[in-house]
């Protein structure tokens, strides 16, 4: 199912759109064990209606856009499993329309629309499952980056969601190899990073790996994702002054990952009532990444007016 709603540019020209929440803990709230190195990808081929479930519960919450379970979602990662690179490629086309299915069963249901999917594209580090999406500096040329991106792109792409999601995107150098890698490709994207303070997880300012698609005419919105709300507040103003774009920004609760107990710990900081400064710092896109669910996403949607 293609979309039929008005352009996701004209959309955010008109006012901020509410993203979803963390995929994967709603995956995990449901029963899923996402204790794999595909994540929640293994389930488009395994349970592929837990996910439609999982979208349509932020839908139903005040979510607009829907971000795909393709983020850890490789060609490489999927021939680890055994899965050859048509089933690949068919699976990453299912993340797509397992998003509009779940679209189409919130407008069915009264959800007031238009209703869009980002397809989910994560950094290199997410298909290494070693911890280094956090950290970038994989060794790797931007030529080489951007060769290792494409060909899921263009499937992905293929499938025409609305919007490409690069996010979570923890260096610079990678960010020009996605920006490069998704010219031609006829649907515009969205460039978000990981970070830490005012710098990338790589170390770069912010000042510096925003500018990398300031000129891009495809990178439509930038911003940051999953990291800390306080850290999301700073980056929002400094996006919008570098690239004159639209903003888009998820950040986590807050909480941190206790590596050693294996359990989440500390005090949730995300709160609705910080979308209203982001919104007027020039946020369009704003959402939750990690621990954020359909509740919080409801108080996100309110506090918007949606």
């Amino acid at each position: 199912m293609v979309s039929t709603s008005p352009p996701l540019t004209d959309a955010l020209a008109a006012g901020p759109l509410v993203l979803d929440g963390g995929l994967s803990n709603q995956l995990e709230a449901a029963g899923h064990d996402l204790g794999d190195a595909l994540w929640s990808a293994r389930l488009l081929a395994e349970e592929p209606e837990a996910v439609v479930q999982a979208h349509l519960a932020y839908y139903e919450a005040g979510a607009q856009v829907a971000i795909t379970s393709s983020y850890q979602a490789t060609f490489e990662g999927f021939a680890r499993r055994g899965i050859g690179e048509e089933r690949a490629a068919a699976l990453l086309g299912r993340s797509v329309e397992l998003a509009r299915e779940a679209a189409r069963r919130a407008s069915a249901g009264g959800v007031p629309g238009p209703l869009y999917v980002a397809a989910s594209a994560g950094p290199y580090g997410a298909m290494l499952a070693d911890g280094s999406e956090y950290r970038g500096r994989y060794g790797l040329s931007v030529d080489e980056l951007e060769r290792f991106h494409r060909p899921r792109l263009e499937v992905l792409a293929a499938a025409r969601p609305d919007v490409l999601a690069l996010e979570t995107v923890p260096d610079a150098e990678e960010a020009r190899a996605l920006v490069r890698a998704v010219r031609g490709l006829g649907v515009s994207a969205y460039l978000s990073y990981s970070v830490a303070g005012d710098r990338t997880r790589a170390g770069q300012p912010l000042t510096e790996a925003f500018a990398v698609a300031a000129e891009a005419d495809e990178v439509i919105a930038v911003g940051v994702n999953c990291c800390a709300p306080e850290d999301a507040d700073r980056a929002v103003r400094s996006a919008a002054r570098v690239t004159g774009k639209p903003v888009v920004v998820y950040p986590n609760s807050g909480e941190s990952w206790d590596a050693g107990a294996r359990a989440w710990c500390g005090e949730a900081a995300f709160r609705a009532d910080r979308v209203a400064a982001w919104a007027a710092d020039g946020a369009r896109l704003i959402g939750g990444c990690c621990r954020v669910g359909p509740d919080a996403i409801a108080q996100l949607a309110a506090a918007l007016g949606r």
